[in-house]
């Protein structure tokens, strides 16, 4: 896989993907590390999808933990997680649920 950033690829568009072989997926990079995936769509169309969705629930997992660490989600023990739960689904029993939100808890 060939990585282009960003810059390059908004400032010379198709000029800067000319060194890439034909069908290989680009990982465009920016300042901040990799942002998005290119990947072509001839031949296989349905395993071209399939690796799409890979790569999307991949940063879409590191995004969760991410956050997970940050709120301190992260260290919450099932305990914890379970009265979350009960928490969140009492409040949507009495209609006043309006987002899932994240305690603190002891290890936090």
């Amino acid at each position: 896989m060939r990585q282009v950033s960003l810059r390059e690829f908004r400032t010379r568009g198709a000029k800067a993907l000319e060194a890439v072989p034909r069908g290989e997926t680009i990982l465009l990079s920016g300042q901040k590390g990799p942002a998005y995936f290119l990947v072509p769509v001839e031949g296989d169309l349905a395993l071209a999808d399939r690796e799409l969705r890979l790569a999307m629930a991949q940063a879409s997992l590191r995004e969760s933990w991410r956050y997970a660490e940050e709120t301190g989600a992260s260290k919450m023990t099932m305990e914890d997680i379970d009265r979350e739960i009960a928490i969140v689904r009492a409040e949507r029993k009495r209609g006043t649920a309006k987002k899932l939100r994240v305690t603190r808890t002891k290890a936090g």
